[in-house]
């Protein structure tokens, strides 16, 4: 544990940062330490901090997936030895990566074919969660989230091992060069070989308990993720965005890849993503059906027409060229996918899954890679997160600028984006903690757009960015570094909620689950809304358009939201409830208290509809879904 004295300073230096840099976000009180300076270091009995969230349930990885020589992995050297440091500390600008794709480094058959064990990504289907992994996956069942239960374990190597789920099919990111068509474990041993798999992997999983690979679809840059895209006018195909960000393949490996400049040649597998169609009643016969274009300049036809690579003036970021995606989220309701790419967070129309256009692009001179993306409820926002450091250096140090290595939160406005402001979790890590932005989900709280993010060995910080240029910390969990003096990589790959409950894919020690508390900035009326929304399956990179139930919970989240804004007085908020609460008491229509009760909720939505005509902003919407909600509850008592 570092001294009292180290951690003040560490909080002073931050503190001066953010008055240096101006950040539009929320930070700790001047005066006060957070709870999550200064934890116990340890692998499996770390210092935990937690505000306003309980840790229910953790499970470590089962056997076979962990290195028992090294559980909890290996040792990377010191931050000081890289050269994105300079001597005192401070970021420094890096060298200005070439505008031309590098040549691949020689085939190494034993750094290629070196075991990996980190977790990945989640998925969900019905009570079951899977956990992807670069050695295969691990499925859990979650029926009861503080008991959760190993059900199988799939040993198929090859990373990323991001997992997504439709029904009965699982679909898994592969791109390393070990990856092999059998799944075995012995790698591959010569740099060109029909026994490769780089792609995406399908699986059968109707029985969860024995899954059957069914289909892979080889790609030229592999698959680092994927993103699940469904056609709302054809049911019988889904479609697959595959990002791959490996070196290109050889041509004698698999046919037409090709790993030169756009200049030398305009069929490059780079610059594109792959779209691979899945017949649903064949998945066996799925195919890429196109490798679009999405990076092109319009105007000159230049297929490499985003950003060239470097970066933007003194004292900015160094971000990689635009000729990939290192993730892609749908939005099929509203048409729209927010893709992370490169150096680059761009907005796509995705009407016609097969062909996606791009409508809008973005940089941001803090950001050194475009990670990931997420929608609010309503897809009138994007939060693009920035994976500075690759998510294995230290990057949530006092030292390090807080609109560097978080997230950059965008308002679409006529299919455009518009930046509003940055949000990065606020507590100073240490130099043996990997600490940067990484993958989160929306939590589905009505009248508010809430989000629960994973930061690695920074824990999980949920924030709400209702207003997106002032985004807030609501709730947190940490823990100490894995080792006092070593970095060691770990914390949360990612943190999703799912039907009520908090889940953390950890990279070294498993998975952990966690619920919730009221707070005085989320109610246990705002928290019961958010548990009504059930998913029989979750893929964050998909979302879908949320609608509430007409409950009292829903209507009493909106009463909250406008008590705390003040936008309505205590005892018109007691009358909402006890409106409520007799509705609530009522089993029929013919009960002799249905009439009186049916017309009170019916004044009482008139009068709200009326106060959101003279309202504006948050309030007016609130108070129009108020007055919906309660209208919808009367109905039912008709």
């Amino acid at each position: 544990m570092r001294s009292a004295a180290t951690r003040l300073l560490c909080l002073s230096a931050l503190l001066l940062f953010v008055v240096i840099e101006g950040a539009a976000q929320q930070q700790p009180p001047v005066g006060t330490i957070d709870a999550r300076v200064g934890l116990k270091a340890g692998f499996r009995d770390a210092g935990e901090a937690a505000k306003n969230m309980e840790h229910i349930a953790s499970l470590p990885k089962p056997e076979g997936f962990f290195d028992p020589a090294a559980p909890a992995g290996r040792g990377s050297p010191p931050e000081s030895a890289n050269p994105q440091a300079n001597a005192a500390g401070a970021p420094a600008a890096a060298p200005t990566p070439p505008t031309t794709p590098p040549s691949p480094p020689p085939f190494d058959p034993v750094a290629s074919n070196r075991l990996g064990y980190t977790n990945s990504d989640l998925a969900f289907t019905g009570n079951h969660v899977i956990v992807g992994s670069y050695h295969g996956f691990n499925t859990y069942d979650v029926e009861r989230p503080n008991r959760p239960k190993l059900l199988a374990s799939v040993v198929c190597p090859g990373g990323q091992g991001d997992v997504s789920v439709h029904g009965n099919l699982l679909f898994m990111s592969v791109e390393q060069t070990r990856g092999r068509l059998d799944c075995g474990t012995q790698g591959v041993l010569t740099p060109v070989s029909g026994e490769r798999f780089r792609g995406i992997r399908i699986f059968d999983i109707s029985d969860v308990n024995t899954p059957k690979q069914v289909a892979a679809i080889q790609t030229c840059r592999g698959s680092h993720t994927h993103t699940l895209v469904t056609d709302l006018t054809d049911k019988t195909n889904l479609y697959v965005y595959g990002s791959g960000t490996g070196a290109v393949r050889s041509a004698e490996e698999l046919a037409e890849c090709s790993g030169k400049d756009a200049k030398e040649d305009p069929n490059t597998s780079l610059f594109s993503i792959d779209v691979i169609q899945v017949p649903l009643a064949a998945p066996q016969n799925a195919k890429i059906v196109n490798r679009p274009r999405i990076f092109m300049d319009s105007n000159t036809g230049n297929i490499a027409g985003l950003w060239q690579g470097g970066n933007h003036g003194e004292g900015t970021q160094t971000s990689r060229m635009t000729n990939q995606c290192h993730d892609i989220t749908v939005f099929p309701e509203v048409g729209l996918a927010a893709g992370a790419c490169s150096g680059n967070g761009i907005l796509l129309d995705i009407r016609d899954p097969k062909n996606p256009v791009r409508l809008d692009q973005v940089t941001d001179p803090g950001f050194a890679y475009w990670h990931s993306a997420t929608f609010n409820t309503d897809g009138t926002k994007v939060v693009f997160t920035d994976e500075w450091g690759g998510g294995g250096r230290p990057r949530c140090r006092a030292i390090d600028p807080p609109t560097w290595g978080g997230d950059a939160i965008f308002d679409i406005v006529d299919k455009k984006l518009v930046f509003k402001g940055h949000y990065k979790m606020p507590a100073p890590q240490t130099e043996q903690e990997n600490c940067v932005a990484h993958n989160g989900s929306l939590i589905p709280v009505p009248g508010r757009d809430i989000m629960v993010q994973a930061w690695y060995q920074g824990g999980l910080s949920t924030f709400d960015f209702t207003d997106s240029s002032k985004p807030t910390e609501i709730a947190y969990f940490d823990r100490g570094p894995i080792d006092a003096k070593t970095m060691h990589s770990g914390g949360f790959w990612s943190t999703y909620w799912y039907n009520g409950s908090i889940y953390g894919s950890e990279l070294t020690r498993g998975i952990d689950v966690f619920k919730l508390k009221p707070s005085e900035y989320l109610s246990q009326n705002e928290i019961d809304a958010a548990t009504l929304i059930r998913n029989e399956e979750l893929n964050t990179q998909e979302q879908k358009k949320i609608t509430w139930p007409a409950s009292t919970a829903v209507a009493l989240a909106y009463v909250d939201q406008l008590t705390r804004s003040k936008a309505i007085q205590p005892d018109r908020a007691r009358a909402v409830k006890g409106a409520l609460e007799r509705a609530d008491g009522v089993r029929s229509a013919q009960d002799r208290g249905a009439a009186a009760a049916i017309d009170q909720l019916n004044s009482l939505a008139t009068q709200f509809e009326k106060d959101a005509a003279a309202a504006s902003g948050r309030d007016a919407s609130r108070m129009k879904s108020l007055a919906e909600t309660i209208k919808a509850r009367a109905a039912r008592l008709r």
